[in-house]
């Protein structure tokens, strides 16, 4: 009896053991992903980032910050000023490499389009900056060219959008319950009011700027401000349809700041069946006023998830692995979405978050529900307010900015102004997946691609092909800033056979281009083929 007693005890012993344990594991093991320091400084705080189909990218702070920490070249100063720093930077992806840029008028919190002849046309700012347009066209002299009152309106928060026309559209903005478009079609041209921007308005918070605005299929606008959306017709100026609100009413939207993504886009004999539309993170109401008063809210640690093309669409929760606000939601080439960067209290604006999220987050849409998120390996350097990522055409992550401040703090602060840039790397960049991993061989430059034509891809495996789970993917790259990526697109492209090309170990893969500038505007698209979730580097194509 002696001898079962003990036994029993140790067993019970053991049992509580592994118990404790296992109350003190983490919710989600970490999958992967791998972080790598490029630069610790670029001179600047990037609180805007947009990649260039010359495998550049562009970021700017703000002009009124102060002195940066990169000189512009050749002794040059800002007109009428003591100030011979620069705000903006080019940054050379081949290189790791930075050229300062010089920008006039203020761009503090602006907004911006790739157009389709690859110039980035920026517009909006602070103060000076408020009605003007600037564009960017890369080269290795290149500069910021400017054009004082190119919009109608002030437009400070506000959010881009790239139209099946080739035009952009600009919606909101701080007081700015309107919409007008760039470039104008006549002089002068008027900025239709925009009804649904005072509704979702709440009075001194605002919580809709920066909304979240994706071109859907049929032409139309789907608009997320605040808690709620419509689909909304600009060239009549008219709602086609209201959504419900998303479950909770909660806020998502600056400085309530959540993101959100238009999922991966199926073309199916030449049409996209179902479009939906994720919205993840964000702060709860009264987040904002607490935060002003130094109490600081967890952040929201759910999602939404609706399909727009349903007649009846409701909103799905889902609940996120961790709280987040001030989170970058981007497409990974092979349609899974990446959430990084944040916080998990308070809110957006100076001083107002806490508690840095540094582990980021993959969302597999395709998985069924409790199962689509995996919590990723963590970065070293917290990335708050005023933080950026972009996608490279290699499939790394371009990260950078974090500046709650309103000037360079580098000491005596809970979270430094941070110039660095690093890059995360997704699980399927590890090299235990290189064997899978596709390499396209033709076409080799930058081709252009004409709607609705039929596109050939010759690819290489190194290891066994399984020819089924080949796809296409087209990405379209985004103007990052205050966690939305504007015009942020993924297309998973029409066709898809592949057939081995005889005597070589290459393959080949017939895809059928998008049909139209609904489906996919014209401009500058990032091409990839994807074996089994693993995706090839990316090459630039032109849609036109």
């Amino acid at each position: 009896m002696a001898t079962s007693s003990s036994s029993s005890l140790v067993y019970h012993h053991l049992l509580f053991f592994f118990l404790v344990l296992l109350l003190q594991a983490p919710p989600c093991p970490a999958a992967g992903g791998s972080w790598s320091l490029l630069l610790p400084s670029v001179g600047i705080s990037a609180m805007h980032m947009q990649l260039l189909p010359n495998d550049r990218v562009v970021m700017y702070d703000r002009t009124d910050f102060g002195v940066s920490n990169i000189s512009l070249p050749d002794g040059k100063c800002r007109p009428n000023s003591t100030d011979c720093s620069a705000h903006s930077v080019e940054y050379d992806i081949a290189s790791n490499s930075i050229r300062p840029l010089m920008v006039l008028t203020n761009v503090w919190c602006s907004s911006g389009t790739l157009m389709p002849d690859g110039r980035l046309v920026q517009t909006g700012g602070w103060d000076d900056g408020y009605r003007v347009v600037r564009i960017y066209k890369s080269c290795d002299s290149c500069d910021w060219q400017e054009i004082p009152n190119g919009l109608n309106q002030q437009r400070w928060y506000a959010t881009n959008h790239i139209l099946p026309d080739g035009k952009q559209i600009i919606i909101g903005g701080r007081q700015a319950f309107n919409y007008e478009f760039y470039p104008k079609m006549t002089t002068p041209e008027n900025s239709p009011s925009f009804p649904f921007l005072v509704q979702t308005n709440d009075p001194n918070v605002e919580n809709n700027l920066y909304p979240f605005v994706f071109l859907n299929p049929d032409g139309n606008l789907f608009v997320f401000a605040n808690n709620r959306a419509i689909l909304f017709d600009y060239s009549k100026n008219q709602v086609v349809k209201t959504y419900p609100t998303m479950p909770g009413g909660q806020p998502r939207n600056y400085p309530s700041t959540g993101s959100a993504v238009l999922l991966p886009l199926t073309i199916r004999n030449g049409t996209v069946n179902a479009v939906e539309v994720l919205v993840c993170g964000g702060a709860p109401k009264g987040a904002f006023v607490n935060a002003n008063k130094g109490k600081f809210d967890g952040a929201l640690d759910n999602c939404g998830r609706i399909k727009i093309s349903d007649p009846n669409p409701q909103w799905v929760m889902e609940t996120m692995p961790m709280a987040r606000v001030m989170g970058d939601m981007l497409l990974l080439p092979n349609g899974h979405v990446l959430i990084i960067n944040g916080v998990s209290a308070g809110v957006a604006g100076w001083e107002l978050g806490r508690n840095p999220v540094l582990s980021p987050v993959v969302y597999q849409p395709n998985k069924q529900v409790g199962s689509r998120f995996e919590v990723q390996n963590p970065s070293t350097i917290p990335r708050v307010y005023h933080s950026t990522s972009v996608l490279l055409r290699d499939g790394r992550i371009l990260v950078g900015g974090s500046n709650p401040h309103d000037k360079y703090e580098f000491t005596n602060v809970l979270y430094p102004t941070e110039l660095s840039l690093e890059a995360f790397s997704p699980s399927y960049l590890d090299s235990t997946s290189s064997g899978l991993r596709p390499q396209i061989i033709f076409p080799g430059k930058t081709s252009r691609i004409r709607y609705g034509k039929r596109v050939v891809i010759v690819f290489t495996v190194s290891g066994v092909v399984d020819r089924s789970s080949v796809s296409v993917t087209m990405v379209a790259p985004p103007f990052n800033t205050h966690s939305f990526s504007m015009n942020q697109r993924l297309l998973v492209l029409d066709g898809g056979v592949v057939t081995k090309i005889r005597g070589k170990s290459r393959y080949r893969v017939v895809v059928t281009a998008p049909s139209s500038g609904n489906i996919a505007p014209p401009g500058n698209y990032l091409l990839f083929v994807v074996h089994k979730d693993i995706p090839s580097a990316g090459i630039w194509v032109r849609m036109q």
